[in-house]
């Protein structure tokens, strides 16, 4: 299990195809590209699926700016199933903070039937704080998150700069390891999400590339962006 002790900083924006030539072309020659991303030339796919409680608090909070948010997701890379993350998001002033367990294919798919008794089989402190959750506060899983994503890295400061591109929603499937899955557009008006995320403080030289302050930070949530079409 892997558990993130520190908060990190994470600003997110909106880019258009020409802001992300741009920005894409001056990283790739100057930073390393994330090791993912490596091996699958330069970008690779990621499939989200995130469960909210019966009163769809996480989507809720999130669209009245509320402090001290949780998002629960599973996800999968590239479609494959030997490895599927169990993750907790959490975020506070700003910072977030990540928790992270890996399942096997078989616990994922009891924990999207609503078998959570499946994490108590787990030794780890993580697994039984998430099964106390999901089972009190009636957690279900609610939508497809699907993107492809160019990411690259910078030592100082841990810097992970990331281009999420053609953000789609599957709409009410829930359907995590089906690569049929129809899946739509969910992001309107801009071509991709740019994140960037790092511990104390953003390099000037990062910052320098990014041109930060020459674009428009957003408080940008694909799960609120997937799933604004059902609610």
């Amino acid at each position: 299990m892997k558990v993130n002790t520190k908060y990190r900083h994470e600003l997110k924006y909106y880019l258009n195809r020409g802001d992300y030539e741009l920005l894409s072309n001056r990283l790739r020659l100057t930073l390393e590209q994330d090791r993912y991303a490596k091996l699958r030339e330069g970008e690779y796919f990621i499939r989200s699926l995130y469960f909210d409680d019966i009163d769809d608090s996480a989507f809720r909070e999130k669209l009245a700016g509320e402090n001290g948010r949780d998002k629960y997701r599973l996800r999968i890379y590239n479609m494959k199933d030997d490895v599927v993350k169990l993750e907790r998001k959490h975020k506070e002033n700003g910072y977030i903070l990540k928790e992270s367990l890996a399942l096997s294919r078989g616990e994922a798919e009891s924990l999207i039937a609503g078998d959570y008794g499946v994490l108590l089989s787990r030794e780890e402190p993580f697994a039984r704080r998430m099964y106390r959750t999901f089972t009190t506060s009636l957690y279900k899983p609610r939508v497809l998150v699907d993107y492809t994503r160019e990411a690259y890295t910078f030592s100082v400061e841990d810097v992970r700069v990331t281009f999420d591109k053609n953000v789609r929603t599957g709409f009410r499937s829930v359907d995590l390891f089906n690569p049929n899955t129809i899946t739509y557009p969910a992001v309107s008006g801009y071509d991709m999400v740019l994140e960037v995320k790092f511990n104390r403080y953003l390099p000037t030289y990062v910052r320098a590339l990014l041109q930060v302050d020459a674009h428009a930070r957003s408080a940008i949530s694909k799960y609120c962006l997937c799933r604004k079409y059902e609610l």
